[in-house]
């Protein structure tokens, strides 16, 4: 069977690469070794993406030296946002829950405050957001989204009510 270096309990673009069961992620997670070559793909991943990983244990995320050139790729090829969706959800499967709330902020922040990644900012929004899988913290992200996002009452994912009153 072909292999995922992301794998999920779900298909994807390849169909012949059959989805992880509940058992196959269980033993992942305890196999250090797996573990370790999961993070080895993450850091290799976002620097093809022009970001770096800080803090393996916070999950921090900063731009790459080269971030200039890695974002002209993403910007141009939108493939790019459906493999981050699936990092995403990979990154919740395998219990770094933590990871997922900095790459969607990363993103948040460079498509939304900084604007360098205008091509992205849909993903970001409509999938990447919708990933995280703590109700909270994503909560917090699509407050932080909110008020970041111009002209702030086109914004559509969330109710603008609870937005404004959120603490």
């Amino acid at each position: 069977f072909p292999f995922r270096l992301f794998p999920l309990r779900e298909h994807g673009m390849n169909w012949r690469a059959r989805p992880l069961t509940c058992q196959e992620i269980q033993a992942f997670r305890k196999s250090k070794e797996v573990m370790d070559r999961f993070i080895r793909a993450y850091k290799l991943m976002l620097g093809f993406y022009g970001i770096l990983l800080v803090n393996e244990e916070t999950g921090e995320l900063k731009r790459a030296e080269n971030w200039r050139e890695r974002f002209e790729n993403l910007n141009r090829f939108s493939h790019n946002n459906l493999r981050i969706t699936r990092i995403l959800k990979c990154l919740g499967e395998m219990g770094y829950e933590d990871y997922q709330v900095h790459l969607v902020k990363f993103f948040l922040t460079e498509t939304l405050v900084e604007e360098t990644l205008p091509n992205v900012k849909r993903s970001a929004l409509d999938y990447f957001l919708f990933t995280v899988r703590s109700k909270e913290k994503r909560r917090e992200l699509v407050h932080y989204a909110w008020q970041h996002f111009k002209p702030q009452s086109s914004f559509v994912w969330g109710p603008r009510d609870k937005l404004q009153k959120y603490r």
